[in-house]
């Protein structure tokens, strides 16, 4: 499925009927509701109260910690709380208590303000960025460990429903709302508007409670990798479990796929969605300045631009099962750098709603199909006796670009004295060294022997 893709029509869309699409949908909810709480709300409010475009910029600097997840991660794989993971489970125990501490961040949000307490704020904003960030990593662990692991089809359909979710919870339901609420009708103050956020997160709670945990047999694995461990290189008990639980991670990752190409998989990573999120750092401030209104951008961006992404999340799904992830990919590196431009032709030609319905949508299925793509990629490379590590290692790869580099959006925009245009074309061209790693990964995947060896390991586990 990674290269050329195997399955019929038929194979592929009924795997959509398994209900653990839905279960792996919500949780994407949840991965994506946060980013409304520290983005696109925070966003709005800091513009508010007249923050500079570079220093809305630079306050995007909160979700860097998405970009270093991974050093934390192997905690999640092995520590259990305590009471929780008898109730819950190793991924869903770490899930409620994440949610919970958010709900109470966000809370003690909604009762500052930006003008008197922009520090405070900023620390608070950057505790529910820490926390959501280790809720990531127990819900994309969850998500490949809810099926077997030579059930290649279902990564892409799982990928589907976790950004069809994600998106719901950023912009379908979290944003829009936020939006409306905030908006010119409704006219809630931004911290009215936390406190009706911290409404849906409790909801999100009661949601986790209820969904069941998935079954495998990490646990046990990472035992027998102590006990090798302890007899190989004579290592205490505790030493052993340090080495499984940190180095043993990252090592089995390039004995898997060999040193080039896990190199060039973390350079694909890194760079393949850079553009999109330069651009997206900058878009609502976009929208404002060229002259939409909030209602608009809350209609367009947030709710039409949500359900556009659902849609063409399970045909992005679909197409690469049927052709392969690889092919996948290069779709929608080229059609990402293709809708940039098309923000270019909206900074020349001013708030135009039709020019906007039209940059939304091809924005929409450019994000969705690039992103159920690139979930499916970094999927198929992780290890099951090591997946919420493995997982979190090249997914916040991904998100430096999309978090701590995209910080500089602001500055960019200034630097090249607020030419819109100018800085999605530069975003566009973004792309290029992304799409290049990726046809050089494709060469080196034809080698029988890589694909064999990460396939039987993988089965292995």
């Amino acid at each position: 499925m990674i290269q050329s893709g195997s399955s019929s029509w038929r194979q592929v869309f009924s795997t959509l009927r398994n209900p653990r699409l839905l279960m792996i949908f919500a949780l994407g909810f949840v991965q994506g509701f946060p980013w409304v709480l520290a983005g696109s709300v925070m966003t709005l409010w800091l513009q508010s109260e007249g923050l500079s475009r570079t220093g809305v910029g630079y306050f995007g600097l909160v979700f860097s910690v998405y970009a270093i997840n991974w050093t934390w991660a192997p905690f999640l794989d092995r520590v259990r709380l305590p009471i929780l993971y008898r109730l819950f489970g190793q991924r869903r125990s770490w899930i409620v208590l994440c949610l919970a501490m958010i709900t109470v961040l966000v809370w003690l949000i909604s009762q500052q303000n930006p003008s008197d307490n922009l520090v405070l704020i900023s620390v608070l904003t950057l505790g529910v960025t820490i926390i959501s960030a280790t809720q990531d990593i127990a819900i994309d662990a969850y998500r490949i460990e809810s099926f077997a692991p030579d059930d290649e089809q279902m990564y892409g359909h799982a990928a589907a429903a976790a950004t069809s979710g994600w998106w719901a919870g950023y912009a379908f339901i979290g944003g829009a709302v936020a939006l409306y609420l905030g908006g010119e009708t409704i006219g809630l103050s931004w911290p009215q508007v936390y406190q009706c956020l911290c409404l849906m997160l409790l909801a999100q709670i009661i949601m986790v409670i209820f969904i069941p945990s998935p079954e495998y047999g990490r646990s046990e694995a990472q035992e027998i990798r102590r006990q090798a461990y302890e007899q190989q290189l004579n290592l205490g008990r505790f030493s052993a479990w340090w080495v499984v639980t940190v180095v043993d991670p990252f090592v089995d990752f390039f004995r898997r796929c060999g040193w080039q190409l896990a190199i060039g998989i973390l350079l694909f990573v890194f760079t393949f969605k850079l553009g999109e999120a330069f651009l997206g750092r900058m878009s609502l401030l976009f929208y404002k300045e060229v002259g939409f209104s909030t209602e608009q951008i809350g209609t367009y961006s947030k709710l039409i631009g949500g359900m556009t992404t659902v849609v063409f999340s399970f045909m992005g799904a679909a197409i690469s099962a049927r052709y392969g992830v690889i092919r996948g990919l290069f779709i929608g590196g080229i059609s990402m750098a293709g809708s940039n431009l098309m923000f270019s032709v909206i900074a020349l030609a001013g708030p135009s709603e039709s020019l906007l319905l039209a940059t939304i949508l091809v924005d929409g299925f450019t994000a969705a199909f690039a992103t159920v793509a690139f979930v499916s990629f970094i999927s198929y490379f992780t290890s099951r006796t090591y997946t919420a590590t493995q997982y979190a290692l090249l997914a916040s790869l991904g998100n430096f670009g999309r978090t701590t580099l995209s910080a500089s959006s602001g500055q960019l925009v200034d630097g090249l004295h607020g030419s819109w245009a100018l800085f999605f074309v530069i975003t566009a061209l973004m792309v290029i060294p992304g799409l290049c790693l990726l046809w050089w990964i494709s060469r080196r995947m034809k080698s029988r022997s890589v694909t064999d060896s990460i396939e039987s390991s993988n089965q292995a586990e």
